[in-house]
């Protein structure tokens, strides 16, 4: 793979500890598509933490959802060093395309499905997880109509691994108001509504983008 300019803009990947890191990476013999694959694994292990959460109780609960938040933050680290060992450390390999893209649909749908599961609403867990993977395909579509990448937002993928992240994490201390899942419950619908305009608003730009270029403006 090389560098394009149509990558998902990330500060993160500018910053001395990450370039550190991926320089290390790309020393070793560990390829980016190993990388993007080890971001499935974490996302499965946050998807189990927060299904575990529904059996679990008192310190065992808090501790399922530390854990889960820590595994979607690993999920995004192994996002930000596979493309940065393929491109920057020059190992991406030529299947490197689809190991970018097919893990983070999978890891959407471990950690959103895993988390509906753990509330006792599963059907919601699917419905954040189909609209999160109708954002990429989106954009997707766009890329194959010769469009470039739109990564906007409300709910890309940062955004949706925050807020399932900082739910995880406040649901940890939900004992203090005898919670139960509510956190969760509105992280999971604030997901599905935005990632539902996402997919909206990334199709309208698309349709506005192609009319442009037909007409030449």
């Amino acid at each position: 793979m090389k560098e394009t300019g149509d990558r998902r803009p990330l500060a993160s990947r500018n910053t001395h500890w990450a370039q550190a890191i991926a320089r290390r990476l790309a020393s070793m013999a560990i390829t980016p598509n190993q990388i993007s694959q080890a971001s499935v694994a974490a996302a499965a292990l946050a998807g189990l933490a927060f299904w575990l959460t529904s059996e679990a109780q008192d310190g065992l609960r808090a501790l399922l959802f530390i854990a889960a938040a820590l595994f979607c933050q690993m999920r995004l680290l192994c996002n930000l060093f596979d493309g940065m060992v393929a491109v920057e450390g020059g190992k991406g390999g030529p299947d490197g395309p689809f190991w970018n893209e097919f893990p983070d649909r999978i890891a959407d749908l471990f950690i959103l499905v895993g988390a509906g599961c753990g509330i006792g609403l599963p059907a919601l867990g699917f419905a954040a997880g189909a609209f999160a993977v109708l954002t990429a395909y989106v954009r997707e579509l766009g890329r194959a109509n010769g469009a470039p990448s739109d990564f906007s937002g409300p709910m890309a993928k940062q955004h949706r691994m925050a807020a399932i992240t900082l739910a995880a994490v406040v649901s940890a201390f939900e004992g203090l108001w005898l919670g139960d899942g509510e956190v969760i419950l509105v992280a999971l619908v604030v997901v599905s509504l935005g990632a539902a305009f996402t997919a909206l608003r990334r199709a309208r730009r698309q349709t506005a983008w192609l009319k442009a270029k037909a007409t030449g403006k």
